[in-house]
């Protein structure tokens, strides 16, 4: 005979009753060893705020920053705020009938934007629901925001694994963004107040998270866009690398999967093209001016990438008239010139100017797409 499954019910209770036994043998015992299946991000983060000092029975005030503080916040913030928006709409919708909502914080856990069912009236969710508040773990103790911005990895959260005993009401999903220099810029959270686990949150969370990191990147100024996947991967997709470069070949950014693919270290500046990819650059320029699909490029760690290469898409913006020809409109007629000589020959048109190639597409790139 088969053992008969373990209801949702009995599961939930049984998490949350060792829960409870991992709060008493770390935050009272303080015997953290005694809790093995305690999550590992959870035990450092409660291990940290013991250092700080804090007591789990104390209340907690969500305060905010200073209105200076705040503004200052929003601003630094504001490419984030811009690319978050679109996402976290869609968030809105995915989340619709289970009562979590999204906070998005800057890198230091101040909270920046609001979005979805937010019910105003439960004091849990308007403690927390509020530009400004700041939600770092040195302030509100354990939750998803601060562990995900000091371990800087996705985490799910469920009521008694905050620090303090009032913010075991909490259920929440976070993820840390990175910007296209690898810099850690802020934190998206989904929270729900007095709500039933929902751990798939945390991949949803991950999703949007790297939506937003790719909005970033596409928001930097670029001249050529590599889009880049293993070979037998569709192009396309939230889990392409993005490499942003300028006229001549220099990563002007990218995201976190081309960071990887290229095996760029955080923050570490990607320098010019031609030190990743083992193949002329130019002929990246080629086949985004050739409106050709995803090609195998090699790399110089001896790995190869499938890489589509597409020139940036600018809204088109109506000059005012002026008197007399800008010098630079006369350099673009003139190179427009040689390459019309050359029947479209951009190499054979680039030595004729005694030019490269990149400096051509640069000139011309918006005008010949």
């Amino acid at each position: 005979m088969a053992p008969m499954s373990t209801s949702p019910h009995a599961a939930t209770a049984e998490r949350l009753a060792l829960i409870e036994q991992a709060r008493r043998a770390v935050l009272d015992a303080r015997e953290p060893e005694a809790s093995p299946r305690l999550s590992p991000w959870v035990a450092r983060s409660w291990q940290r705020c013991l250092q700080l000092g804090l007591e789990h029975h104390r209340e907690v005030a969500f305060e905010p920053v200073s209105d200076a503080q705040m503004r200052r916040a929003l601003e630094a913030s504001e490419p984030l705020l811009q690319a978050a928006s679109p996402v976290i709409r869609s968030l809105s919708r995915a989340m619709a009938h289970t009562h979590y909502f999204a906070i998005l914080t800057d890198a230091q856990g101040v909270v920046i934007d609001v979005n979805g069912p937010v019910d105003r009236h439960e004091p849990g969710v308007s403690g927390i629901a509020r530009l400004g508040v700041d939600l770092s773990e040195r302030a509100v103790g354990t939750t998803a925001i601060g562990m995900a911005l000091t371990d800087l990895q996705p985490v799910w959260l469920h009521r008694g694994e905050h620090f303090f005993d009032a913010t075991g009401v909490y259920s929440c999903a976070g993820a840390p963004i990175w910007d296209p220099d690898g810099h850690c810029v802020g934190m998206l959270d989904l929270t729900g107040v007095n709500v039933s686990e929902q751990p798939a949150l945390k991949h949803l969370v991950s999703q949007s998270a790297r939506s937003i990191e790719n909005a970033l990147a596409l928001a930097r100024p670029h001249h050529l866009l590599l889009r880049m996947n293993w070979p037998g991967r569709v192009l396309g997709d939230d889990s392409d690398g993005l490499v942003c470069l300028d006229g001549d070949g220099d990563i002007t950014g990218m995201n976190r999967p081309a960071a990887d693919m290229l095996g760029v270290s955080p923050g570490v500046p990607a320098g010019h093209a031609s030190l990743h990819f083992a193949a002329p650059i130019e002929g990246l320029f080629d086949a985004a001016a050739a409106h050709r699909g995803g090609q195998e490029v090699p790399l110089w760690s001896g790995l190869r990438l499938q890489v589509l290469a597409q020139f940036e898409r600018r809204n088109a913006r109506s000059a005012p008239a002026t008197q007399g020809v800008p010098l630079k409109d006369l350099e673009t007629a003139l190179i427009r010139k040689a390459v019309d000589d050359a029947r479209g020959n951009v190499k054979e048109a680039a030595s004729a100017l005694g030019i490269s190639r990149a400096t051509i597409y640069r000139k011309l790139g918006a005008r010949r797409r």
